[in-house]
């Protein structure tokens, strides 16, 4: 019996999850009709912004205006998180003329944050309401109105803040991406934004700067005895050699799977040539180009080296995915 009853707990809990995310789904796609000039003018207006966008608002909506100011900060614009409630206690000195405030409250009518409007008002700054009741008063003393309602919660009871909030970090954004898009915001800019992770590192660092080079160089020529190679890539540790002809033109690459290849091939190694067993060709970059870059080639071919060739078209350098992995960049 109380297997019986465990099972059709389980079931009730599997159908209410379904029903949360079939409600909050659908208080984003409920959005998509609600679109209008209001939303263009807030683009118009967040992109023209000479200061910082400042991101308020209380209890749940505040933790989702954090977000939303992470993102727009990621992207390229410049916001912070004003606590409405800590602003009346000084915080808000950090708001100048040149600011813009985006202030979200489901209910519009959220007494700390309706503190807020004389002081935005005194600075005469415009101001976004992001509201979820289009005729509070909120949204009247703001310059536009971002309608963020949906028909219910997903919380049983309609009270605790769910698919509110989820369309609130939707519209967020959507408000986000078009900023980025307007902007011309490239991949490189959002690296320059992300120092610490691993696409950041590679922006700062420069082919150059990590390939193997001169003495560090494991090179060898077509014509080189096999052991000789073999004894190349031991000294120089990276797995594999260069391989040039009497032009010193890159042909190809002999690395530890050629190796082991010609071993298996071969019961006697001691007249073979680097040219025997080579692999031919090889994947080539530019010693300005970014680590990252070298990765995102490496990634796409599935392979772990690339060769730097100077002006003259003769290898000067060896980048491994050694080398990235020790500055950090994977």
């Amino acid at each position: 019996m109380l297997e019986i009853e465990i099972s059709k707990n389980n079931k009730n809990i599997l159908n209410l999850a379904k029903e949360v995310f079939i409600i909050e789904a659908a208080s984003i796609t409920n959005l998509i009709s609600r679109l209008d000039d209001s939303f263009k003018e807030a683009i118009n207006l967040l992109y023209s912004c000479k200061g910082r966008v400042i991101i308020t608002g209380m209890g749940k909506s505040g933790h989702i205006g954090k977000k939303i100011a992470a993102t727009f900060s990621s992207t390229g614009t410049p916001s912070f998180f004003l606590h409405p409630a800590e602003s009346t206690h000084g915080d808000s000195g950090v708001i100048t003329k040149e600011d813009l405030v985006l202030a979200i409250s489901n209910s519009g009518e959220t007494s700390e944050l309706l503190q807020l409007l004389p002081l935005v008002k005194r600075f005469g700054i415009k101001m976004i309401a992001m509201t979820g009741n289009p005729h509070s008063t909120l949204s009247q003393k703001s310059d536009i109105t971002l309608d963020i309602s949906v028909e219910k919660e997903a919380c049983p009871l309609n009270l605790a803040p769910t698919a509110s909030t989820t369309a609130t970090l939707a519209m967020g954004d959507a408000l986000a991406v078009c900023l980025l898009e307007k902007r011309g915001f490239t991949e490189k800019d959002f690296l320059l934004f992300h120092p610490s992770g691993s696409l950041g590192k590679g922006v700062f660092w420069k082919v150059e700067e990590l390939m193997a080079k001169e003495e560090n160089l494991p090179i060898v020529n077509t014509e080189n005895r096999f052991q000789d190679a073999i004894q190349e890539i031991s000294n120089k540790k990276l797995g594999l050699t260069v391989v040039v002809d009497e032009k010193n033109t890159l042909v190809g690459l002999l690395t530890d799977g050629d190796i082991r290849r010609a071993l298996q091939k071969y019961s006697d190694i001691s007249n073979l040539k680097v040219k025997d067993v080579m692999t031919v060709g090889a994947r080539t970059i530019a010693k300005e180009a970014l680590a990252a870059q070298a990765l995102q080639i490496m990634e796409k071919y599935s392979i772990t080296s690339l060769v730097i060739l100077n002006q003259n078209e003769t290898p000067e350098g060896l980048l491994h995915i050694h080398h990235l992995l020790k500055a950090g960049v994977v």
